[in-house]
């Protein structure tokens, strides 16, 4: 069974390389501590006490020979206490000493002082004659006090060591706690870099595929990188693009097979109807005439939005063969004006044509594209207010790509909300607040649109409400050599 190696899992597996560095390295700290106190600790109760006591005990041997030689010349009785006090000290610090081990040199110099001392000194009695006095010679001072300097230098010398060996871990404990400290950061940052990237690729996917269904509908499936809950929702979107692009044809489709079942039967009805307006079958009375009229207008118009249907059903499906040929650009736009200077002299709508000055020929299916020409110039007229004026222009511009040929056609009308603007080239979508002003469908801006990109261009709109609009569609010229 294949383990999914989703997001929880991603976050649990970092949180656990983190944690588990991050804690390793608290507990090489603790055992760096741990080291560190016990090192302190033998330094501050052994090796500090057998210090001082060797130094008191060769204060011990001094002020015993001192008091030694000044009762041999005074004889009096207090230097006698002076020596036994004196002696009493330097057998408990010997004792101190070998309580504690005598150090890191051992106990062996400390035990054959002890050994020497009660060879020296054995047991008297409470009561002793002056003759009997426990006196000691100069040179057995001397010899004990040789040995303790020494003892007690190996002991200050393994002071040092000590205090060198803690220095130096402690410096290691704090080293190893930067490194620790900074992998777990640097392991945590990369692990949420590496799931952020793992995240963002898919959302950065899902955006542009909701762009493009917003825009002209999904035509290529988004990549799915991972086999998480994202890539699983990649795939749900896949799934839903593929249904709606399908429904979407399937729809095309019925409109194309019912605009074309209709439109036979709609031919007929025109036909008798022209002949009875024209008196073929008989004289018509004005009545008859005036609605016959009527009726034939709307069989027009309604073979018009058949034929829309018909017609952007066949650029969905590619079926409309772009045929390019040189074309005037100047006359292609005068000829677009002229056919529809009637309407716009019905609204007073002045049309200026604004062409720059050389501008070359360029490469277009000249019906096809009129159209496009003719469906801006026409919705211009259509919302443009009685008396204002509509420019047609045409200039050169440069995109990303190269070189390109942009026809703009601006207006003084409602203007177009932004949120909307992106949505009027769908198929039957119209502006809010316009869709009981003026009659159509919505097809007109989406047959533009496919007929402009079948040029390789791009068609675009700039609007602010209340200040018109600006159509505008670009088409690729070719680098001149």
């Amino acid at each position: 069974m294949k383990i999914k190696f989703g997001i929880v899992l991603k976050l649990f597996f970092w949180y656990v390389i983190t944690s588990l560095i991050f804690y390793g390295t608290i507990l090489i700290l603790f055992i760096h501590i741990q080291q560190l106190v016990k090192t302190s600790e033998d330094i501050a109760n052994k090796n500090y006490r057998i210090s001082t006591a060797s130094k008191k005990m060769v204060d011990n041997l001094l002020w015993m020979a001192e008091s030694q030689k000044k009762y041999d010349l005074l004889k009096k009785e207090d230097y006698k206490e002076y020596f036994a006090s004196a002696q009493k000290e330097y057998e408990s610090n010997l004792f101190d000493i070998l309580w504690f081990g005598g150090g890191e040199t051992g106990a062996a110099p400390w035990e054959e002082l002890q050994k020497e001392y009660e060879q020296q000194f054995p047991q008297q009695p409470k009561e002793s004659a002056e003759s009997d006095l426990p006196w000691l010679k100069e040179e057995i001072i001397n010899n004990w006090v040789d040995k303790i300097s020494k003892a007690r230098f190996a002991n200050e010398q393994q002071i040092e060591s000590r205090l060198k060996s803690l220095n130096e871990r402690g410096r290691t404990a704090v080293q190893w706690g930067f490194i620790g400290l900074g992998t777990s950061l640097i392991i945590g940052l990369l692990g949420v870099i590496a799931i952020a990237y793992s995240m963002n690729r898919p959302l950065r996917e899902l955006r542009r595929g909701i762009k493009s269904i917003s825009r002209s509908g999904l035509k290529q499936p988004i990549r799915v990188y991972s086999n998480d809950e994202f890539g699983e929702l990649a795939g749900a979107f896949n799934d839903m693009a593929s249904r709606l692009a399908e429904e979407e044809r399937m729809k095309s489709d019925f409109i194309s097979m019912l605009s074309h079942e209709i439109r036979t039967p709609l031919t007929s009805i025109r036909e008798s109807v022209n002949l009875i307006v024209e008196e073929v079958m008989g004289d018509i009375n004005e009545k008859q005439r005036r609605f016959l009229e009527i009726a034939s207008r709307e069989i027009e118009r309604i073979t018009t939005l058949l034929n829309h249907l018909m017609q952007i059903s066949r650029l969905e499906a590619g079926a409309v063969e772009i045929r390019k040929r040189p074309v005037d650009a100047a006359q292609f736009v005068e000829g677009a004006i002229s056919r529809l200077i009637p309407a716009a002299e019905a609204k007073d709508i002045k049309i200026e044509a604004h062409v720059a000055p050389g501008i070359p020929e360029f490469s277009a299916d000249p019906d096809n594209l009129q159209q496009v020409l003719l469906n801006l110039i026409g919705n211009a007229i259509k919302f443009s207010p009685q008396g204002t004026e509509i420019v047609v222009t045409v200039a050169q511009g440069a995109s990303e790509s190269g070189p390109e040929l942009v026809f703009s056609v601006s207006d003084n009308g409602p203007g177009i909300p932004e949120e909307e603007q992106q949505l009027v080239f769908h198929k039957y979508y119209r502006a809010s607040g316009l869709r009981d002003q003026v009659d159509g469908v919505g097809l007109g801006l989406s047959i533009s649109k496919y007929i402009v990109e079948a040029h390789g261009g791009e068609i675009a709109v700039r609007s602010l409400p209340g200040r018109g609009s600006t159509f505008s569609f670009a088409l690729p010229v070719p680098r001149r050599i």
